[in-house]
């Protein structure tokens, strides 16, 4: 199997660990209703890049525009269910995150995340995003990598600050969610 079938093979695992039950129809759905150039501009919203060799690039390893949702929001569900509760204001960063990557625009996609967060998540399923992130991080430029990084733990940081703290005196990150975050800093670098 070549580098680039591995890569779509475990694109493919990562998104069926992601979208799992009802969801796995709403994506089909999903995707029997956009055409490439959708799909195109779905992922420029999604990695939130405008550079079209880039985009190229993540075209060309097969990444779609589900499998980037899937690494953007993974962390940010992940990290919110970290200290075993999703907070309200947790949920809402989430949710915001998403409408900042062109989620929310479409019906479907926010039913997928809505169902995503309903349940803490399989632990497999951090297991299977950072498998998957340590193989794809290797083919971006160092510049890429820098972009990408920088987007997935600005957007998760900003879950885990969103719930937490005491009066403004103590840190409004859980010890469990910073756990979770310098173990993406770590990966990611």
């Amino acid at each position: 199997m070549s580098h680039g079938t591995d890569l779509r093979h475990d694109a493919a695992s990562l998104e069926a660990a992601f979208f799992t039950g009802e969801n796995a129809d709403l994506l089909d759905e999903l995707r029997r209703k956009t055409d490439e150039g959708e799909r195109r501009a779905m992922l420029r919203e999604v990695v939130k890049i405008r550079d079209e060799k880039f985009l190229d690039r993540l075209v060309a390893l097969g990444i779609t525009p589900e499998t980037a949702l899937a690494v953007a929001l993974i962390p940010l569900v992940v990290v919110a269910w970290a200290d075993g509760k999703l907070e309200d204001r947790e949920r809402e960063a989430i949710l915001k995150a998403a409408q900042e990557r062109g989620v929310a625009a479409d019906r479907i996609a926010r039913r997928l995340l809505a169902n995503a967060l309903a349940r803490r998540p399989d632990p497999k399923l951090l297991a299977i995003w950072k498998a998957y992130v340590g193989r794809l991080w290797g083919r971006f430029t160092a510049d890429e990598s820098w972009q990408m990084r920088s987007n997935v733990l600005r957007s998760t940081r900003e879950v885990a600050e969103s719930a937490g703290g005491f009066l403004g005196i103590t840190s409004k990150i859980s010890a469990e969610e910073r756990r979770v975050l310098e173990d993406l800093e770590k990966l990611l670098d």
